[in-house]
């Protein structure tokens, strides 16, 4: 589906905030089933200052939140009322709907490969592709690229918020 969702619909569907909201933008969403998005790395993100003066990298830890965040956009997106209007997705669409407080958990990183470097400037092409339900869990197969070039990929494990 090409639904696209701006910062301010991504934060109404997540608890994060800055400086640990890590997606900027949404460019696919098949609610429950996958998701595009983009992270648009800055020389001004907090982390830079330490992780590594000289050498500014994003850490490998943050590129796998930026890819559990978008994963939870993904079903929360599935939350929604069938009938939304995608095209015109507003704050008036969350209306008694909290998203946000059913966001779950992180439960298990497997079979993860950091394959390149990612530096101010880049731009994370992030996707999310649910693979398995089980219960409360899904696996779901996330990896990024920056310019066409794979720089993570694996598999995570989500919980839904019990």
């Amino acid at each position: 589906m090409n639904v696209q969702l701006d910062s301010r619909c991504i934060s109404m569907m997540l608890p994060h905030r800055y400086p640990f909201l890590l997606i900027d933008r949404v460019t696919g969403l098949e609610p429950g089933k996958s998701a595009d998005g983009i992270k648009n790395v800055t020389i001004n993100e907090p982390y830079f200052q330490g992780h590594f003066p000289g050498e500014p990298i994003v850490p490998g830890v943050l590129l796998l939140e930026s890819l559990a965040q978008l994963t939870a956009v993904m079903y929360g997106a599935a939350a929604l009322p069938e009938d939304t209007d995608w095209a015109h997705l507003s704050a008036d669409s969350f209306a008694g709907v909290d998203l946000a407080g059913k966001v779950g958990y992180l439960a298990e990183i497997r079979n993860v490969k950091f394959c390149a470097l990612v530096h101010p400037g880049d731009t994370l092409e992030l996707h999310a592709i649910k693979k398995i339900q089980m219960g409360l869990l899904s696996q779901v197969e996330v990896f990024a690229r920056v310019d066409g070039r794979k720089v993570v990929e694996g598999v995570i494990t989500v919980s839904q918020k019990p």
